[in-house]
């Protein structure tokens, strides 16, 4: 379902119509993008919260595997201009914060 389709637009010139068809095409373009990104620090916070139940050297590879994948993707989104480099800088710190908390898990204090 396209909201700025052609048979809805309301450009008056060439040049707008245009405008509008590129927006939908960027559009596109960066929701599979954005999409993508989700599903990865998705994929990294479960991860972090199975090592958290299940500490391992084979959970501490997939963290740092989804981590890393993680990270690749924002760096990818934010050069192609689907998202803004400060949003992707917020998105990795959320990352490494979950990351460092169920690697490094804060000692208990004591009584």
């Amino acid at each position: 379902m396209s909201i700025c389709g052609p048979e809805t637009s309301v450009a008056n010139n060439k040049s707008a119509r245009k405008r509008i068809e590129i927006a939908e095409r960027n559009r596109l373009h960066n929701r599979s993008y954005v999409s993508a990104l989700r599903t990865l620090m998705k994929r990294c916070f479960t991860a972090c919260e199975n090592y958290g139940s299940e500490p391992g050297e084979p959970g501490k590879k997939a963290v740092k595997e989804s981590l890393n994948a993680a990270f690749s993707k924002i760096d990818k989104a934010v050069k192609v201009g689907a998202l803004h480099r400060n949003a992707g800088a917020h998105q990795k710190s959320r990352l490494s914060a979950a990351v460092k908390k169920a690697i490094d898990p804060a000692p208990a204090a004591k009584a």
